[in-house]
């Protein structure tokens, strides 16, 4: 409640008081009335006042709190330039706030994008917010989400538009950007969005063989393979499903794949390996970028981490943090999608 609400509760409280004071009460008693008024107002805005300084501190304290070293922030390129020109890929992430995650695999992917297309200028943009504010806090760099970096195409008057998402599916955040593409349609010549990670049979083909000769090397009989997926309620889960089938039908017996958020579950994935005899481990997300899933569901040492499961259990655990953004062939498909949407403009 501000000073001004505060006047004027007390006013309408005298003048309240005035009206029946005609009748029983003194002046006295109305005066003694708005100075309690007048001091209940001013505890009501020190509790409002010292309730937002709480929620303010319990945040900058959650960030005191972050006791891992993510890397240097200057290091990574936010892409939210002006002087764009005619022709712009607008590569679009979730986001990370681990800045040598993002920098290693949304920085290189849209490296890889820009190498590919010279012709092009590659912009970023992020869906979460929360990734934003909290880099934007902590390290003071601003990325742009995704509707400033629209509003950024549009006064920089790009005519062709393409837009790039880092996701792994076509799910409720692909879904979600094409809606706010949508928005802005109008102010382009030319748009288009290009196609998730996993969208083809031959999309699922091609991730299976890039994952399975990154981590050939632990493939040694005794060790199982497990790859963490973020996971979702949406129809599109079954991509997770979908790659462990093909895993083994693949022959690829001892690689499994699960989720943090949905099905198959961390419970599902440690039955899976305890079935199969292994005595070792090896861990890695299904995701881009090694962010906060990475570093904490699954290599965190909390009891409920992934880790810390697998070891309870009696495993010897080795945990990958690297996003499958650091994969080079992982790059080379998205740059793949990237130039069929380019194509569809022609």
């Amino acid at each position: 409640m501000n000073m001004k609400r505060i006047i004027a509760a007390v006013s309408a409280l005298v003048l309240t008081s005035c009206a029946y004071s005609c009748g029983t009460e003194t002046k006295d008693s109305t005066a003694e009335k708005a100075t309690e008024a007048a001091t209940t107002a001013e505890v009501t805005t020190t509790e409002e006042n010292t309730t937002e300084a709480e929620t303010t501190t319990e945040a900058e304290e959650e960030e005191d709190e972050e006791n891992y070293e993510t890397g240097d922030a200057s290091l990574d390129n936010v892409r939210n330039q002006d002087e764009i020109g005619d022709n712009e890929i607008l590569v679009v992430s979730f986001g990370t706030s681990f800045n040598d995650s993002r920098r290693l695999t949304i920085g290189a992917i849209e490296d890889a994008v820009e190498k590919a297309f010279p012709d092009y200028s590659v912009r970023r943009g992020f869906t979460a917010n929360i990734v934003i504010d909290h880099v934007n806090r902590r390290d003071g760099i601003l990325i742009d989400d995704i509707d400033a970096a629209l509003k950024r195409a549009v006064d920089n008057n790009v005519k062709n538009l393409v837009v790039q998402p880092t996701h792994l599916m076509n799910g409720i955040e692909y879904d979600e950007i094409t809606s706010k593409v949508a928005n802005y349609s109008d102010a382009f010549e030319k748009v288009v969005i290009g196609e998730p990670l996993l969208t083809s049979d031959d999309d699922f083909k091609r991730v299976e063989t890039a994952i399975t000769d990154w981590t050939k090397e632990y493939d040694d009989g005794e060790t199982a393979i497990c790859f963490m997926g973020h996971g979702t309620e949406a129809d599109s889960n079954a991509v997770y499903q979908k790659m462990q089938d093909l895993l083994a039908n693949d022959g690829f017996k001892n690689y499994y794949v699960g989720t943090v958020e949905a099905e198959p579950s961390l419970d599902d994935v440690i039955a899976k390996v305890k079935e199969g005899g292994y005595k070792k481990v090896v861990l890695e997300p299904l995701m881009v970028v090694a962010g906060d899933h990475a570093n904490n569901d699954m290599a965190g040492d909390e009891e409920d981490s992934w880790k810390s499961a697998f070891e309870a259990e009696g495993f010897e655990v080795k945990c990958l943090l690297r996003g499958l953004g650091e994969n080079e062939n992982i790059r080379t498909l998205y740059t793949e999608h990237t130039q069929k949407a380019i194509d569809s403009l022609k």
